[in-house]
């Protein structure tokens, strides 16, 4: 294996890491009405499960509202059987025609658990990171037993730590950005 071999791995799966954490922080509600709150949530469609954006659209129309209108009129109360069991926390209004979302205003404890559930998933991204990088290490202590020049394998060691510092930054970025979020009354 090459240094540029063992680097680019290190990259890929550093990088994973960072669109998984910004997926899962995507995903936690801020009190801003936002489509991924829906992510989870799947409704009984001509026999399989299905998202609900595959059988309505849903739409913000404002910062508290999520709009949801289905295809087929005959799928507004399987759509709602399925918001409400599955614990997303909101409780569905339906005038025939479409299903309205409220976000609830948070308290402030809700907002500290949010922020806290955030940090958590922040710092598994974190340790995520460092299994990407002892990995790479590992790699290059190998390459060097297996004839890579030494100093070879210790700039790559240094390169990989460079790629460390690199995404957690962006970690950082995306937690802050999101404990800015929910923390914004």
């Amino acid at each position: 294996m090459d240094t540029k071999t063992i680097l680019n791995d290190a990259t890929a799966r550093m990088q994973k890491t960072v669109d998984f954490l910004e997926e899962s922080l995507a995903n936690i509600r801020a009190g801003k009405a936002s489509v991924n709150v829906l992510n989870g949530v799947f409704v009984e469609y001509y026999g399989s499960q299905t998202p609900v954006s595959g059988v309505a659209s849903v739409t913000v129309p404002d910062a508290k509202t999520i709009l949801i209108q289905p295809w087929d009129k005959n799928m507004i109360r399987p759509i709602e059987k399925a918001i409400i069991d599955s614990n997303i926390g909101l409780t569905p209004s339906n005038n025939g025609e479409s299903i309205r979302l409220s976000m609830p205003p948070l308290t402030e404890e809700r907002r500290k658990e949010l922020v806290k559930q955030s940090k958590a998933e922040a710092e598994n991204a974190r340790v995520s990171l460092r299994n990407a990088r002892r990995d790479a290490v590992e790699a290059f202590k190998k390459a060097v037993k297996e004839g890579m020049p030494e100093d070879e394998g210790k700039d790559g060691e240094s390169q990989a730590q460079k790629l460390l510092e690199k995404f957690n930054k962006a970690i950082d970025a995306a937690f802050d950005k999101k404990e800015k979020e929910i923390m914004t009354v």
